[in-house]
């Protein structure tokens, strides 16, 4: 009787597995679909790609379709195809990198192959293996072994394999082969077909540049950290103004420029292979955009350490903090609109280093108010200095933070010289802790009782006239960065 009952709980539990599997099946293919619709909308690029990959193979493929080229290259074609199908990039600089690597690879070894399989031809039939195997070892440890250098390996690698796998084939193959002049060119000419192609649609048909993405993605980085330095001044010093989970979710921006490094390399890398496009010259300074990312990251990992005492339960005495604080948001404040300068700088590469210098002196400024406060709040035994010793660690970390600010601005006032930037027009009145002023003078004649009217132009009232001097020297905006106004008063 048990054993009866078990079984009709299997079968009881497998037909109930089997009604649900449909529904389960259905519910599958929608999470499915729905990831690659998500997956597609993040980028729509990629399906793009994959268009222009579809295309490229379509193109080729004649090769083999039309009877006349089908003649002249026979079975070779099934080169260009797998071609297409190693040299297709995401991006125009990935495609250019390992097309015009594989076709100089392919011809210098095709080249080598051929007078290696002729020369080892006069050495007899006993003495041409033994030849051939001298050149193959020779050749392929040399080229192996060049990848071992970093220039090499990032730039040729791809074209250092290419040459050790066709020098090899054509040689090998050319000891039993009669007609190896037409095999090498066969071979040749539909690998370059194949890599002409792909090059051609990648630049022509919706390119994707290695080098706009390696832009964006700097400037965006630097709007990362000048939102996580604004967020910082709401999540240490609260205010009623904004939420802790807003002021959280801005700090943590910086995380994702930590782990940016190889992105950026690849990227730098492959712009190097392109042609001039948009806004990019054809000498577009490129790994100077892998200086300003190194700083950049430096700075983020300030950051790092500075969210770890936002983050900490450690309790600071409220009036040391009311000291500090002050001068410690306008450090922030400052230093987070210089940033912001710096990136719309470089997103739409204008310069626009006055307002940035401004900005940056501001910082400096309270900076120096900050050494002031911590001055004047000695503490008076060892608790105390032990209770303020963390606030005393944040406000050097932001000091530095502020002091790779500058180091930023730094370097992108050499980029942008290098990338000829246009002009920014100076603005008339520059930021000065963190609103703009006006410096002015004038003098105030006041009218009294007892003058003549003569003396008075014939006027009881009061003339005010405002008159705009010349505009200041390129000295004097860098010393002030605000433009002087005359008053004048009668």
């Amino acid at each position: 009787m048990e054993m009866e009952l078990n079984a009709q709980v299997k079968k009881a539990g497998f037909l109930q597995r089997l009604k649900e599997f449909p529904i389960k099946l259905k519910d599958g293919v929608t999470k499915r679909i729905k990831n690659v619709q998500k997956f597609g909308k993040d980028d729509p690029r990629r399906i793009i790609h994959s268009l222009k990959v579809g295309l490229s193979l379509t193109l080729v493929s004649m090769l083999y379709y039309v009877r006349p080229l089908y003649n002249s290259f026979g079975v070779s074609g099934m080169w260009a195809i797998l071609t297409v199908v190693v040299v297709s990039e995401f991006t125009v600089g990935g495609t250019l990198s390992k097309g015009l690597n594989r076709g100089f690879a392919t011809l210098i070894a095709g080249a080598l192959g051929v007078g290696a399989v002729h020369l080892a031809r006069f050495c007899g039939d006993k003495g041409e293996p033994i030849v051939l195997g001298i050149f193959v070892f020779s050749l392929g440890a040399a080229a192996t072994f060049s990848r071992f250098f970093p220039r090499i390996k990032q730039r040729y690698d791809y074209g250092a394999l290419i040459f050790i796998l066709t020098f090899s084939m054509v040689a090998v193959s050319g000891y039993r082969t009669d007609e190896i002049l037409v095999m090498a060119y066969q071979r040749l000419s539909t690998i370059l077909i194949g890599g002409t192609i792909c090059i051609l649609v990648s630049i022509f048909v919706f390119p994707v540049w290695a080098g706009e993405d390696l832009h964006k993605m700097i400037a965006n980085n630097i709007i990362k950290l000048a939102n996580s330095l604004e967020g910082f001044e709401g999540e240490y010093f609260p205010s009623s103004e904004k939420t802790s989970k807003e002021t959280n979710s801005c700090v943590q921006q910086y995380k994702s420029i930590l782990t940016s490094k190889s992105t950026e390399d690849i990227l730098a890398n492959l712009a190097r292979w392109e042609p001039g496009h948009g806004r990019f010259r054809l000498r577009h300074p490129w790994t100077k955009y892998l200086k300003i990312a190194g700083l950049v990251r430096q700075c983020a990992f300030h950051l790092e350490i500075l969210n770890g005492y936002v983050l900490s339960d450690v309790k600071i005495p409220q009036d040391f903090i009311s000291k500090i604080q002050e001068p410690c948001s306008i450090m922030s404040r400052e230093a987070c609109e210089a940033l912001k300068a710096i990136a719309k700088s470089i997103k739409t590469m204008k310069r626009d280093s006055v307002c940035v210098n401004a900005y940056i002196e501001n910082s400096k400024n309270a900076i120096q108010n900050l050494r002031i406060a911590l001055k004047t709040s000695s503490p008076e035994t060892e608790k105390d200095l032990l209770e303020i010793i963390p606030g005393v660690t944040m406000a050097s970390i932001l000091i530095e933070i502020v002091n790779y600010v500058e180091k930023i601005s730094e370097a992108v006032e050499e980029f942008t010289g290098l990338a000829h930037f246009k002009e920014t027009p100076d603005p008339k009145v520059s930021p000065e802790l963190g609103q703009h002023q006006l410096l002015h003078r004038g003098s105030v004649k006041p009218v009294l009782e007892g003058d003549s009217e003569e003396e008075n132009n014939s006027s009881p009232h009061v003339v005010i006239n405002v008159h705009d001097e010349q505009p200041p020297t390129t000295s004097e905006k860098k010393v002030s960065g605000v433009q002087k106004t005359r008053v004048g008063v009668v």
